[in-house]
């Protein structure tokens, strides 16, 4: 469909349906592929390699990081421009952020290949579990500068009003990538190191299949000799800041909790979190898929100046996370042995009752993670990094730093209980960033 058209003309629940759903079924997918990933490598390849790949998954996020703060921070004023019909500005936007995301996948590549036996002894592993997260974490650096940009061209395709072929790719990658590690850890018998081969080659091919389009001109957006310039780079950061420092913080925030639980609990507390953050993985990226789904519609509107049209479509956007996020504590809730059972090999000793009682815990931060979620979205979306940055640090850093200090003579059951904490905490501070944006608008 005609972007204008889309954006501008359709009704916001009908949109909500065009834009939104798929962009969930994607992260759907997504999700999926991560959690049948934990389960290959938990059940094949057994504990201590599935405790590495947690370990080492932090890092693996922060070497994405840098690209998604280009990604995410050029599609904001992409999509403002094009409401703007400043459709050169837009394709300059594109044509930069292009180049940047592929430079600076070179360089987090290479640091973190070099860096990576240091990252994993500093995290207090030894043995076969520092050698697996190793294994695990260079493969990702080596496949940085070709694989960092397939996220940003999923935004792209969405701002092209490309949203059904940016499903399919996402679909594609995810059944690529579960095809790949179940023949090389399933029919090959191969290690640690090629669960993360298969993850990096399914990227490859959505991002070539992505980038194909823009290079034929088919597209709103088109490639162009770049003219960079320092204000355009400072636009950029601003607008990708929120997510960046979100990706940083969160991964910060996860080596500071493998640190704590390889204290208190050794590799079957790190398993456990591990559970947690796939059951996460599975949930999250719904939530991000619905609200950053509906960012282009949003920014393409705030340019145009139909603020009431912007009011409609976050309108549906949070009635569809509360709900989404209310089911998925429910199910948590309910169903926490089912959930560990999925990755855990020997479901007869004491990791599964270990890891049901704390999905139990967990289940609690979905019941108010939905308004902060989307209440960072929409910040981002019309162009107010600041108010996002502060909701995004404050959740993904200094909450749980906070409540880790306090919960610290709960020891594990204190780390459970943060992320409810945490969730509880940025859904009030999310209120008052909305409230404080109302009044600034009404002056």
């Amino acid at each position: 469909m005609n972007p204008h058209v889309l954006f501008t003309k359709t009704p916001p629940l009908r949109l909500f349906f065009i834009a939104a759903l798929p962009g969930a079924v994607s992260m759907l997918a997504s999700a999926l592929y991560q959690m049948i990933d934990g389960i290959f490598v938990g059940r094949i390849l057994g504990e201590t390699p599935f405790a590495a790949l947690n370990l080492a998954m932090p890092f693996v996020i922060i070497n994405f990081s840098l690209a998604d703060l280009i990604g995410v921070g050029s599609s904001v004023p992409i999509s403002i421009s094009l409401g703007r019909k400043e459709e050169d500005t837009a394709n300059n936007l594109f044509t930069c952020a292009c180049m940047m995301i592929v430079a600076s996948g070179l360089f987090m590549g290479c640091l973190l290949f070099a860096a990576a036996p240091l990252l994993i002894s500093l995290m207090g592993a030894g043995g076969d579990f520092a050698v697996f997260a190793v294994q695990y974490l260079r493969v990702y650096a080596l496949c940085s500068p070709v694989t960092t940009i397939v996220f940003a061209m999923d935004n792209y395709l969405r701002i092209c009003g490309k949203v059904r072929r940016s499903m399919v790719l996402n679909i594609l990658m995810s059944l690529a990538s579960v095809t790949f590690e179940f023949l090389f850890l399933y029919i090959f018998g191969w290690g640690i190191w090629a669960a993360a081969l298969a993850t990096c080659l399914g990227m490859i091919l959505s991002a070539l299949l992505a980038i194909i389009p823009f290079f034929r001109g088919k597209l709103q957006l088109r490639l162009c000799r770049p003219r960079f310039s320092l204000r355009m780079v400072k636009q950029i950061f601003a607008c990708g800041s929120p997510n960046f420092l979100n990706n940083i913080a969160g991964r910060i925030t996860s080596i500071l909790m493998n640190f704590l639980l390889i204290r208190f609990g050794g590799e079957s507390a790190v398993s456990i979190y591990g559970i947690l953050m796939y059951v996460e993985g599975f949930v999250q990226p719904l939530l991000y898929g619905m609200c950053d789904s509906l960012q282009p519609a949003v920014g393409y509107n705030w340019g145009a100046g139909e603020y009431r049209r912007v009011n409609a479509i976050e309108r549906c956007c949070f009635t569809a996370s509360a709900l989404l996020s209310v089911c998925a504590a429910l199910v948590i809730f309910l169903f926490p042995s089912q959930l560990a059972r999925l990755f855990i090999q020997d479901s007869q000793g004491t990791l599964l009752p270990a890891a049901a009682s704390a999905l139990r815990l967990f289940a609690f931060t979905y019941v108010t993670r939905w308004f902060s979620f989307a209440s960072q979205s929409f910040m981002l979306a019309v162009e107010k990094p600041v108010y996002a940055s502060v909701i995004s640090i404050s959740t993904a850093l200094v909450f749980p730093v906070l409540l880790v200090i306090l919960l610290w003579p709960l020891a594990l059951t204190g780390i459970w209980l943060n992320f409810a904490g945490t969730s509880l905490l940025a859904a009030v501070l999310s209120l008052w960033v909305l409230l404080r944006f109302r009044r600034e608008r009404k002056k």
